[in-house]
């Protein structure tokens, strides 16, 4: 009748369209309706962000199992390739050749589930999005990455707002490091690097040594001081490579000072304020002419919520083979892992060949047999045409792919770096056939190692 308020149709309509509904969704007679309204939102292998290991394993997947029983759960419709972030943050490369649509790099086929994740529960095989809506898995890859946290520092993010401030971490600050740089006139330009596990341990002293360089290209290096505080006890975690970093600190002039930690910014006064973790309560007030933040990092939220995590709130897994020590269908890669090794790019690009190894021995009930040796790679960035390509394992020895020693500057390695990595990233890693190079090791070595 007329009192019927206009937004509720008649039950037939309802009906009708909810048919529709379904069967645009691959479902055919009435009497599969609700089975299979409730089967479209569960996947044999189910990838948790789309992010380097995200995608590159969803690809992978898509070839062991088949499109159709795969899907990958991400929100954002940019995927960027972040190791270029420190050229773009010296001004050698733009930040839009940096980022590609996420649909263009969603392997053909599989779902893309445009949510995010808020809850994985391993006990139920389900997975809780945004938007209400739930997913079961028989296979779980958590690909989530990390978590950073300018909020950590006193004064950040907001401080972002003035000038003279920026970190090559995120999208909405990198363009603010080159600014920085290119305004500067004379005075401390500082770099930081913070007291938590960082993605990528050398960016941080990379920008120093190219903000350097071009401080010296544009005549203002006599008026800079280039400073640069880390937390951590060492300049490198690698002795070989840190040797070398060392000689260039001495011959460039760089100031290091080890373990001064940043926890204020007063980005208004345009001062730093670094605690000394040798001497608790000790601060230190810099004036800057420049600063680059490296931010503190953490685990993904969603898995230090989860019981996939361990006491650190890291995914829990077994750093041979990378299926989580408690739930043996459940997998996980990269930076969001307690895998002990540096995460970087390189350690995905390795850890997917392995991954899809131990996946498709799980799949046949067999044993996973082959063993991540925790390979991982830095290119440092030492000027804007040479790189120290940095290469080590678990165990924090050198592993290097060329026959040569890496840890001098060369103008080769700056090519890999800035040209053949990135293409190597779209073309190869993320369609799930670059798995590091192992395999090319030994070829290259010609059978010496």
């Amino acid at each position: 009748g007329p009192d019927r308020s206009p937004s509720s149709l008649p039950t037939s309509v309802t009906l009708l369209l909810l048919l529709l509904f379904l069967t645009q969704n691959g479902c055919t007679a009435p009497s599969e309706t609700i089975s299979c309204a409730l089967a479209k939102q569960h996947y044999k292998m189910l990838v948790v962000g789309g992010g380097t290991g995200g995608i590159s394993m969803a690809a992978r997947m898509k070839r062991m199992l088949g499109a159709e029983n795969v899907a990958v759960v991400e929100s954002n419709e940019t995927h960027y390739y972040q190791p270029i972030w420190t050229l773009v943050g010296a001004g050698a490369k733009t930040l839009t050749s940096s980022g590609r649509s996420t649909a263009s790099v969603m392997p053909s086929g599989v779902k893309w589930v445009k949510s995010k994740v808020e809850e994985i529960n391993p006990g139920t095989n389900t997975v809780r999005l945004d938007d209400g809506n739930e997913i079961s898995y028989e296979y779980l890859i958590v690909a989530l990455g990390l978590q950073i946290h300018f909020e950590k520092i006193k004064g950040l993010p907001e401080g972002f707002e003035h000038p003279k401030i920026g970190s090559n971490y995120s999208i909405e600050t990198v363009e603010k490091t080159w600014k920085a740089l290119q305004d500067f006139k004379e005075g401390n330009a500082v770099f930081s690097f913070p007291n938590t596990p960082v993605k990528c341990a050398g960016a941080p002293q990379k920008i120093m040594y190219l903000s350097d360089a071009y401080l010296r290209k544009t005549g203002k290096r006599e008026k800079a001081n280039v400073i640069y505080n880390t937390s951590l006890p060492v300049l490198f975690g690698v002795k070989k490579y840190a040797d070398t970093l060392w000689e260039i600190v001495k011959q460039r002039d760089l100031q290091v000072n080890l373990r001064h930690n940043l926890i204020e910014v007063r980005a208004d006064k345009r001062e730093a304020v670094f605690e000394n973790l040798d001497k608790p309560g000790e601060t230190k007030v810099l004036e800057y002419e420049m600063l680059h933040v490296t931010p503190p990092m953490g685990p993904n939220l969603v898995v230090k919520g989860s019981l996939l995590a361990d006491a650190g709130g890291w995914l829990d897994v077994n750093k041979d083979n990378l299926q989580h020590n408690r739930y043996p269908n459940v997998f996980g890669i990269g930076d969001c892992t307690n895998l002990p090794t540096s995460k970087t790019g390189a350690a995905v690009a390795a850890q997917t060949a392995i991954l899809n190894r131990t996946i498709s021995k799980v799949l046949k009930n067999e044993k996973p047999d082959k063993k991540y040796d925790g390979y991982t790679s830095c290119p440092l960035v030492t000027s804007y045409n040479t790189v120290v390509l940095a290469e080590f394992d678990y165990s924090g020895q050198p592993l290097e792919t060329f026959p040569i020693n890496q840890a001098k500057e060369r103008r080769l390695m700056y090519f890999m770096k800035a040209d053949v990595m990135p293409h190597l990233y779209w073309h190869g890693l993320l369609r799930g056939f670059w798995g590091g190079p192992g395999p090319y090791r030994k070829l290259l070595h010609l059978g010496m190692k």
